[in-house]
């Protein structure tokens, strides 16, 4: 049985950049003891600049020199403060990579790393796509990862996150993406997933924006007879395994949709999971492939790449057709 209603599909936007940063100044007025430390694309004008502007002591910018934001802020989480890290999501994972390997990971501070623009949406075209970070970041020991579906469930990851030992990756899109959930009060556990919608001829796992996506894509199935469901896989790490095993078993049919490369991400995730218990149904990766995307708009490169909606309904029927 679904835990939540979902919205009708009316596009209702939200934007997980302004809505972490309020959550932030939120428990700062709370008292909550925390260190915001930020690199210069933090506009004085959003939410997070907001925390800034009022509580500039526990705020520190470190302008254009990610690494050494990262590893400062693993300094500042030895201390004992948990730190909350936001950084440009393309030069999180490629040019932190070391410091988030060896000072956040090793050492198991209280560091959440905040990466922003995740998949391809920072509109800096291939090389400024971030395809690959959930690769590295699911290799390296002690990080736990997590990819809010939307604004609202990034302000309870923030929030929880306080309660979660050890460090943890935010990835989260650059704005304006799609409301998944309606009904929000619900309570978000670390490492268990959401049904977002029940069906019984498939399970469609996924995580982050692609979540309404392939809400969207259940919805185009419905109509054509067959009845898939929703998976929210917000927790990539650590993973909730039985939940996959077990609609594994229930429908016999998986599909993953995620914007991330198809290599290593959460669809490589899941395809280890079910290989490693067995599973001999039909399963189906959708993502960005081995390559470096083409240029556009989100929306564009998600149509060349069969992410969209009618793109990942078009690819289960062919699945299932088979």
């Amino acid at each position: 049985m679904a835990v939540l209603t979902t919205f009708d599909f009316d596009q209702m936007l939200s934007n997980a950049r302004e809505a972490y940063g309020a959550e932030l100044l939120k428990m700062a007025d709370e008292g909550i003891d925390f260190v915001f430390t930020y690199s210069d694309n933090v506009a004085p004008s959003s939410s997070a600049g907001k925390l800034i502007q009022k509580y500039p002591g526990r705020c520190i910018n470190f302008g254009i020199a990610e690494a050494n934001q990262v590893g400062a802020s693993a300094g500042i989480a030895l201390t004992g403060k948990t730190v909350f890290a936001q950084v440009f999501g393309p030069f999180l994972p490629l040019r932190a990579a070391d410091q988030i390997h060896t000072d956040i990971a090793y050492n198991d501070v209280s560091v959440r790393l905040i990466g922003t623009h995740s998949g391809v949406t920072s509109g800096g075209g291939p090389t400024h796509n971030v395809i690959a970070d959930l690769a590295f970041y699911r290799a390296v020991p002690n990080l736990t990862i997590v990819v809010p579906a939307d604004a609202d469930q990034c302000t309870k990851i923030v929030r929880r996150s306080m309660t979660t030992p050890g460090p943890m990756i935010i990835r989260i899109a650059r704005g304006a993406e799609p409301d998944v959930y309606k009904d929000t009060n619900y309570t978000l556990e670390i490492g268990k997933a959401i049904v977002a919608k029940e069906g019984g001829d498939l399970a469609i796992i996924s995580s982050g924006s692609s979540v309404y996506w392939s809400l969207m894509a259940a919805r185009m199935l419905e109509a054509k007879g067959i009845k898939a469901a929703v998976i929210d896989m917000h927790t990539i790490k650590p993973l909730d395994t039985q939940a996959i095993i077990d609609w594994g078993k229930k429908t016999g049919c998986i599909v993953t949709v995620e914007e991330h490369s198809i290599n290593g991400g959460l669809g490589g995730a899941v395809a280890e999971v079910l290989a490693e218990n067995g599973f001999c149904g039909k399963f189906k990766r959708i993502g960005l492939p081995d390559e470096f995307s083409v240029l556009g708009d989100p929306s564009e490169v998600y149509r060349y790449y069969k992410m969209d909606p009618k793109g990942i309904c078009e690819t289960v029927l062919k699945l299932l057709s088979k």
